[in-house]
C-alpha cells in the first residue's frame, strides 16, 4: 500500500497557496471601488464592470481549465495560470501610471486575470482529491476550503490596507502573490497520478457524460447545495457591509475587520469539519450537509428580527457556521465520486457553479432590498430550506461513494479485495466468478478477515474515486 501524503506537509501546503490566492481576485477590491471610480471619474456601474471584466471569463472559463488539467496535469495549468493572473494584475496596476486614462487598459488587465484564474481553485481541489485518499481526503478538502475562506478574511483587510497607499496599489499584490504560489507548486509539489497519455475531447466527454449518467441527480444537487452556500453567504454579505456603514457608521479599514468575523466563523468551521470527517463521521456526509443548510435556513431568518450589531453579526457568523459545515462535505462527495481522471473536468463544472453563485449573490439581494424586510430574509430563509428538503429527498451518498455504505452491505463486496493491490495498466482482472468462489471457500491464500471499519478503511485506502456505475 502506497504510504500516504501527511496534508500537513509543505506540498500541500503551497496547493493550498492557490485558492488563497484566488479568493483575493474581487474580494480585495470591494473596499477600494468607491476610491477608483473618483480617481478616474467613472460613475457605479462603470466602476462595477472592474468585478464583472474579471468574474465572467473566469466563470466560463473553469470547465476549460478543468478539461486541460485532466488532459495536461495539473500543474501545467496551475502555474501558466498563476502567471497570466499575476500579468494582469501588473497590466491593471501600470496602468494609472503610464496612461492618461487607465479605466480601459486595467479592464483589460482583469479580463486577463480571469481568463489565467479560471478553474485555478479547482484544479488545486482535484489535485488534493488526487493526492489523499480515504479518511485523509476530507481533511484536505476542509483544508483546501479553509484556505480559501483565510483568503477571504485577508482580502478586505488587506485591500483597504493597501488602499491607504494608493487606489491601484491592490494590483500589484496579484504578480507578488501569484509568483510566489507559482514558484512553490513548481519546485515542491509533486504532479499527482499523472496519466501517460490524456483523453481526447471525444472520449473524455462520453466519459463524463456517463459519470452524469449514473449519478447525475445526487451531483446535481450537491452543485445546487454549492452554489446555494455562495449565493446567500455573498449576497448577505454586500448587505451586511452596507449596513455596517449606514446605521452603524462602521467605515474603513475598522469595516473590514467586522466584516471578517462571519468569514472567519466560516474558515475556522471549514477547517474543523475536515478534520472531524477523518473519522467515522466520513459516513454521515450527507447528514453534515443537512445541518449545515439548516444552521444557514435558522441563520437567514434570524436576520429578520437583527436590528442591533450584535444580533446582526451573530446571525450572519450562524451563516458562516452553516456555510462552513456544508462546503467541506460537498466538496468531498464530489471529488471522491469520480476518478482522478475525470475528477478535474467534474470539479470545474462543479466550480463554475460555486462561482456564480458568488458573483451573482451581491446584485440579487441588492435588487431584493427594495422588496422589504421579509423578502430579503424570510424569503431566502425558504429558498435555503427548499434546497434542503431536495439534499434529504434526492441526495444519494450511497451512490456518489459506495465504499463508505454501511458495513454489514460494503462487507460482502470489500472481502473478496482485500488485501489486493490496485492492478497496473497490463493487468488483468480476475474473473468475478472465481472471487466470489476463493471468498466462499474461504481457504487458500485468501486475506484474512478484517472487522467492518478496518474493511472500509483498507478499501478507501487504496482508492483514488469511484467509477460510474454501468
Amino acid at each position: 500500500m502506497p504510504r500516504r501524503r501527511d496534508p500537513t506537509g509543505l506540498a500541500f501546503a503551497v496547493l493550498c497557496s492557490v485558492p488563497f490566492v484566488m479568493v483575493l481576485s474581487n474580494s480585495m477590491l470591494i473596499p477600494v471601488l468607491p476610491a477608483m471610480g473618483a480617481a478616474m471619474d467613472r460613475n457605479l456601474f462603470q466602476i462595477g464592470l472592474v468585478i464583472t471584466a474579471f468574474s465572467v471569463p473566469a466563470g466560463l472559463f473553469i470547465p476549460i481549465g478543468g478539461y486541460l488539467s485532466d488532459r495536461w496535469g495539473r500543474k501545467p495549468v496551475m502555474i501558466p495560470g498563476l502567471l497570466g493572473f499575476g500579468l494582469g494584475g501588473l497590466i491593471a496596476g501600470l496602468a494609472p501610471l503610464l496612461a492618461q486614462d487607465p479605466y480601459g487598459w486595467i479592464l483589460a488587465g482583469r479580463v486577463l486575470q480571469g481568463l489565467s484564474a479560471g478553474g485555478m481553485y479547482q484544479v488545486a481541489l482535484a489535485a488534493a482529491g488526487d493526492m489523499f485518499t480515504g479518511d485523509a481526503r476530507p481533511r484536505a478538502m476542509g483544508i483546501m476550503e479553509a484556505s480559501n475562506g483565510l483568503g477571504k478574511i485577508a482580502s478586505p483587510i488587506l485591500g483597504s490596507a493597501l488602499a491607504l497607499v494608493s487606489w491601484y496599489a491592490p494590483f500589484f499584490a496579484y504578480p507578488a502573490l501569484a509568483a510566489l504560489a507559482a514558484l512553490g507548486l513548481w519546485l515542491l509539489v509533486p504532479e499527482p497520478n499523472r496519466r501517460p497519455q490524456a483523453p481526447a475531447p471525444g472520449p473524455y466527454l462520453r466519459r463524463i457524460g456517463g459519470i452524469f449518467r449514473a449519478k447525475g441527480v445526487s451531483l446535481a444537487v450537491c452543485f445546487l447545495v454549492g452554489f446555494t452556500a455562495l449565493f446567500m453567504l455573498f449576497g448577505l454579505l454586500s448587505v451586511y457591509s452596507d449596513l455596517l456603514e449606514r446605521p452603524f457608521g462602521i467605515r474603513g479599514f475598522a469595516k473590514g475587520l467586522v466584516v471578517a468575523i462571519p468569514v472567519a466563523v466560516a474558515t475556522v468551521t471549514a477547517y474543523l469539519t475536515g478534520i472531524v470527517l477523518q473519522g467515522r463521521l466520513a459516513r454521515h456526509l450527507k447528514a453534515v450537509v443537512v445541518t449545515g443548510l439548516a444552521l444557514l435556513t435558522g441563520g437567514t431568518a434570524a436576520l429578520f428580527w437583527a436590528r442591533a450589531l450584535g444580533p446582526w453579526v451573530a446571525a450572519i457568523s450562524v451563516m458562516g457556521l452553516g456555510y462552513g459545515l456544508t462546503l467541506p462535505a460537498i466538496n468531498t462527495l464530489i471529488t471522491g465520486a469520480v476518478e482522478t481522471a475525470e475528477r478535474g473536468g467534474v470539479t470545474a463544472l462543479y466550480g463554475t457553479v460555486r462561482f456564480f453563485g458568488a458573483a451573482l449573490g451581491p446584485p440579487a439581494f441588492g435588487l431584493l432590498l427594495g422588496a422589504g424586510r421579509g423578502v430579503v430574509y424570510l424569503g431566502s430563509a425558504a429558498a435555503v430550506a427548499g434546497v434542503l428538503a431536495l439534499v434529504v429527498a434526492l441526495l444519494r451518498q450511497d451512490v456518489l461513494l459506495p465504499s463508505l455504505r454501511r458495513p454489514g452491505a460494503d462487507a460482502r463486496a470489500a472481502r473478496p479485495h482485500l488485501g489486493a493491490v490496485a492492478p497496473g495498466p497490463g493487468s488483468q482482472p480476475q474473473a468475478p466468478g472465481r472471487r466470489a468462489g476463493a471468498a466462499a471457500k474461504g481457504g487458500g491464500s485468501g486475506p484474512i478477515p478484517l472487522g467492518p471499519w478496518s474493511r472500509v478503511r483498507s478499501t478507501l485506502s487504496r482508492r483514488e474515486g469511484t467509477s460510474p456505475a454501468p
